[in-house]
């Protein structure tokens, strides 16, 4: 299904796309690789009038975040949220929900750093506050490509529909 098609409710909703992560040895695709994908359906999201949410971590109770901890230079565009949350998911204690709301979205695109990790634990979520879920499986990768394959062929399925980049490009 190509964007123009999709609802006009939908967000992409972008994990951890910050230096310190994407340089992270990742699989099967790279750091540099979900970057680019992710970078290529923002701009296509933006063009359709569609929301982009920018999600990056910050560690609780720590006087300075690690270097390489803001969004990577760039991605970060007028009309964009950004959430920063302190746990795995993006939902927790940030103000994601609200944002969402307030823009009419009911289904969330989610890629990003790490599968099993920060984009996992927001799908769970987004999916407890009632929202649809697709995932971009090529716009993802994982600590490990079997634990990215895995979850990605048999967990996602469960919550949402799983596409590649294409389908929103």
């Amino acid at each position: 299904m190509a964007l123009g098609s999709a609802l006009v409710t939908s967000a992409l909703v972008l994990i951890d796309l910050m230096p310190r992560i994407v340089a992270l040895p990742v699989a099967p695709h790279s750091g540099a690789e979900v970057l680019d994908r992710c970078r290529r359906l923002a701009e296509a999201f933006r063009a359709n009038g569609r929301p982009v949410v920018l999600v990056r971590v910050e560690r609780p109770n720590v006087t300075e975040q690690p270097a390489g901890s803001n969004l990577v230079d760039g991605l970060v565009q007028p009309g964009d949220v950004v959430v920063v949350k302190r746990t795995i998911g993006a939902f927790h204690d940030t103000d994601l929900h609200g944002q969402l709301q307030s823009r009419g979205v009911d289904t969330v695109v989610l890629a990003g750093l790490v599968t099993t990790m920060g984009v996992e634990s927001t799908a769970r979520a987004a999916s407890d506050h009632g929202y649809e879920v697709q995932f971009v499986a090529d716009a993802m990768s994982g600590l490990a490509a079997d634990e990215h394959d895995f979850t990605v062929e048999r967990i996602f399925p469960r919550f949402g529909e799983v596409r590649n980049t294409e389908a929103y490009t």
